[in-house]
Formats: structure tokens, C-alpha cells, sequence
């Protein structure tokens, strides 16, 4: 829930990314809430069919300087949601420079359109990644930082990055720590479309509806109560409300911060497969597979922090749920195959 919403104006806000997979549930939830927004993304993740229809579409790369000056002249914007950016684990581990150019190098760019153009508040789209394998579970945002991929680096190193100008020019910022986002938006419009995609849950729903043969299940052998990670999945409705809630809480005048989104609570792949299986009303495939580096075993959030600040207070925080909405979303693309 936005707390502040009742005292912000309604500004234009920039959300790099937003026609992907959480960006389009941030634009949603921010039209929802009655917020002028233009997007900007290069499409190679996500789609413009995502989008509503009336939502300026940029098509470019958030690290072309030149034209983030452009669309920061053009548009009033008050604000920025960073959301674009490069973000599997393993992908990093082969191709480090590119996620480091990617994510770091253009989100410096970024936030040196931000500075010139005045805009006044930055949220940016980090991740638990930058934990690593934390000594203790929940971790809260105090613990150390210790990345176990690129991906984790390079985001950690954005966040520095962002403190840092936030210290030298009146730019404040809210960096939002995603644990494992899943699902899709409850009324079935719009979900994780982009070719490829490696998020547990997605493979586990095309498995369910015949479009994989199986399930990697990528080491057993971890130190957890089933021997798989363990993570806190978030709904993705409920992360777009969370960034929904950062950008009032910014323009309202609040404090920079660097906030958890998850929903305190974990579970293992393997349970997470029998939901699915169990919401399917069928078993499913899972093939066993090495380990994958950069995968820590267990990474909970304490999400104290982002309720107490933000008063923001999930609405999906079920298990079963977000395996509905997802498996809802994936039919609907099934019958559409060339959406």
C-alpha cells in the first residue's frame, strides 16, 4: 500500500524497462494509482503489447546518454523507476563485461541524465544477489554484502554508484533489494513473456503444460531441509506496489533508503515444484543437474524495514496464489502462441 499517496502530486514518472516483465506491473500499478508515466526500453526483454496503449513508448538504450537527455527534456518527469538491466545469475558467470556495461556502466549514465535534468527521486531495481550466501537467514539490509555473481556485483556497485551522487546533488533514492519474483498479474493480462526466461516458476508452469519435458533441478545436495535453495518468493503484484510506495514516500519528502522486498518466509525448489504439480493436478518432470555457480542455499528477507517505512502490506503472500496467477498467465499465452 502507498502510504503517502494522498499528499503527492501526480507527476510524470520515467520507468526504464517498464514494457518487461516486473516493469509491467509497475506501470500498471502506477496508471492504477492515477501517475503519467513514459517508458522507456529496448525491447529485447520485453514487449510493447505489455503496455497500455497510451503509454509513450521509447524504444532505446537507458545507456544512451544523448537520448535520455532528449526524453528528459521532452517529458516533465519528477522521478525515476531504473528497472532496466540485464538478470540471470548465470548468464553473468559466462558473460561478466556485459552485465557490467549493462547494468553498472549505464545505469551511470542514468543517473547522470537524473543530475543535469534535475529530476528530483531515483528508485532503482537491485537484488538479494548482493548478499551472497548471508551469514544468517533473514537477512536484513545491514548484513554484509558479498555477491557470488556479476549480476550481484554489478548491481551492488549501481548502489554505490547512486549513494554516492545522491550525496553530492538533491537526488533521493530508494534501492529495492528484490528477492524471488514469481507470478503474474491476478486478472491474467500480462506475466513474464520474454523468450528464454529462466525464472523457476515460469519453467515449472511450461512444464506443467507440456512445453518442457522436465524441470532441472539444479543440485540437491544443499545444506536446507530437502537439500535444495531455498528462496523468498514475491509476488510480482506486490513488488510493483512496493516501488509504487518508494516513489510516494520519496516525493513526499522521505528519506533515501535501501529496502528488502520479499515476504520473510522461505521455500525449497522442490516445494515449490509440488505446488505446482499439486495446482496443475499433475506431477512433474525433474531432472537432476550440477549445481550452478553464483546460486547461494538459502537467502530469506527480514522485511521489517519496508513495512515499517513504506507501511506496505503484501496482498499475495500466498504460495499457492502466486502458482495460480502464474499458471493462469501461462494458459492464456499458450492459446496465443504468437503473442
Amino acid at each position: 500500500m502507498a502510504g503517502q499517496s494522498a499528499v503527492v502530486e501526480r507527476q510524470t514518472v520515467l520507468v526504464t524497462g517498464g514494457a518487461g516483465y516486473v516493469g509491467s506491473h509497475v506501470v500498471a500499478t502506477l496508471r492504477g494509482a492515477g501517475w503519467p508515466v513514459v517508458v522507456l526500453d529496448d525491447l529485447s526483454a520485453g514487449r510493447r503489447s505489455a503496455l497500455p496503449p497510451d503509454v509513450p513508448l521509447v524504444v532505446g538504450d537507458v545507456g544512451d546518454g544523448a537520448l535520455l537527455a532528449q526524453l528528459l527534456r521532452d517529458h516533465p518527469i519528477a522521478a525515476v523507476l531504473h528497472l532496466a538491466g540485464s538478470v540471470q545469475v548465470t548468464e553473468s558467470m559466462r558473460r561478466p563485461l556485459a552485465y557490467y556495461r549493462n547494468n553498472t556502466q549505464a545505469s551511470l549514465t542514468l543517473i547522470e541524465a537524473c543530475v543535469a535534468a534535475g529530476a528530483r527521486c531515483l528508485v532503482f531495481s537491485s537484488t538479494a544477489a548482493v548478499y551472497g550466501n548471508p551469514p544468517q537467514v533473514p537477512v536484513d539490509e545491514e548484513a554484509p554484502t558479498r555477491p557470488l555473481s556479476p549480476y550481484g556485483q554489478s548491481k551492488l556497485m549501481t548502489e554505490q554508484i547512486l549513494r554516492d551522487a545522491a550525496a553530492a546533488h538533491p537526488l533521493r533514492h530508494a534501492i529495492l533489494r528484490y528477492f524471488n519474483v514469481a507470478g503474474a498479474d491476478p486478472g491474467g493480462r500480462i506475466g513474464p513473456a520474454a523468450p528464454g526466461a529462466t525464472h523457476l516458476l515460469k519453467v515449472a508452469c511450461e512444464a506443467a503444460l507440456g512445453q518442457r519435458a522436465a524441470v532441472p533441478l539444479y543440485g540437491d545436495d544443499y545444506p536446507t531441509r530437502d537439500g535444495t535453495c531455498v528462496r523468498d518468493f514475491i509476488h510480482v503484484s506486490d513488488l510493483a506496489a512496493a516501488h509504487l510506495s518508494a516513489l510516494e514516500h520519496l516525493l513526499a519528502g522521505g528519506p533515501s533508503c535501501t529496502l528488502n522486498c520479499g515476504y520473510g518466509r522461505g521455500f525449497t525448489v522442490r516445494e515449490v515444484l509440488d505446488m505446482v504439480g499439486k495446482v496443475a493436478g499433475r506431477p512433474l518432470a525433474v531432472e537432476r543437474a550440477p549445481r550452478r555457480p553464483g546460486d547461494p542455499a538459502e537467502v530469506i528477507a527480514a522485511v521489517g524495514r519496508i513495512r515499517d517505512l513504506l507501511r506496505w502490506q503484501p496482498r499475495y503472500d500466498d504460495l499457492e496464489q502466486i502458482v495460480r496467477d502464474a499458471l493462469r498467465f501461462e494458459r492464456g499465452r499458450a492459446a496465443q502462441p504468437h503473442t
